[in-house]
């Protein structure tokens, strides 16, 4: 009875173990956030398919480019060293070499198809908008960010830089946190529609290899399509004036059932929509904190 008893109280603790363990990884799911970091030399983790494309063709070419680099210093090595004057006192007079001419023609034509056929499909991949399941119009001003949501009624906002205090207070990123953000709804296409009202701004989001220039007078648009919800932060990329590294953009990814219940409080108080997403966020560490007791 009593190797009975511990194996059913060691049974209950597993199941209390990876079920914390369930609910803190659902919990940090929802907490992930996408922002630069100090000494990265890398891309920021990619939110999704275009962005995870992208890191591959950044791999791809950085290989490529490495092994071209390679190649040719070693040539310059062999060339140092078996034509240096004490090894070779009488030069060729060769002026021709047809093997030689024809492979340094080909084999730079075979690298190029091989960078340009998934460059294509990239291009194609990020300037073809699938059918979109919520639009977005975004304007850039000096030096901040609007957002209207066409689909979703009257909401419309703006997302100014927190001050050092109010990122401070609010746990945020400085120079990255916006008072408001720009929240859309997980695993959905988004189109985005990005114009100016002043000179010429650039919508940036790293995480989702999202970067269009946003112009005074022209409508241009892009998509995108995140697969995990968290926060992501994104900045303008195109020089626009003396604050310009001051107008960050504010990416927050729900659950659907998050944005009907934002975009109905957003409809009638911006506010209260931006309080309702921090009581999500309060939600979520509770899960936390009671998965880690």
């Amino acid at each position: 009875m009593e190797g009975s008893y511990a194996v059913k109280s060691i049974m209950e603790r597993l199941v209390v173990l990876f079920g914390a363990t369930g609910v803190v990884l659902a919990a940090m799911g929802g907490a992930f956030a996408a922002q630069p970091v100090d000494w990265g030399t890398g891309f920021q983790p990619s939110a999704t398919q275009v962005m995870t494309d992208i890191t591959w063709f950044e791999e791809m070419t950085f290989w490529i480019m490495a092994a071209v680099v390679a190649f040719v210093l070693v040539l310059l090595i062999m060339v140092y060293v078996k034509f240096r004057e004490s090894a070779n006192a009488t030069p060729s007079k060769t002026s021709h070499n047809t093997l030689l001419e024809v492979a340094w023609t080909v084999v730079p034509i075979l690298i190029l198809v091989v960078i340009a056929i998934p460059s294509f499909r990239l291009l194609n991949q990020q300037l073809i908008l699938p059918a979109a399941d919520l639009t977005v119009k975004v304007t850039g001003y000096q030096w901040y960010w609007g957002y209207a949501y066409p689909d979703n009624g009257e909401i419309e906002f703006e997302g100014l830089l927190l001050s050092e205090e109010e990122a401070a207070e609010q746990n945020k990123p400085y120079l990255l946190a916006t008072d408001y953000d720009m929240v859309v709804p997980v695993n959905k296409v988004v189109r985005v529609q990005v114009t100016a009202a002043d000179v010429i701004h650039s919508f940036a989001m790293p995480a989702f290899g999202v970067k269009i220039d946003a112009i005074p007078g022209r409508l241009n648009e892009t998509w995108f399509k995140a697969e995990q919800e968290g926060v992501f932060y994104g900045q303008c990329s195109e020089l626009c004036g003396k604050d310009h590294a001051y107008m960050p953009i504010t990416i927050r990814v729900v659950s659907d059932a998050q944005f009907e219940q934002w975009a109905k409080a957003a409809a009638d108080d911006i506010d209260e929509a931006q309080a309702l997403l921090a009581a999500f966020d309060a939600e979520e560490n509770d899960l936390v904190k009671l998965a880690q007791q």
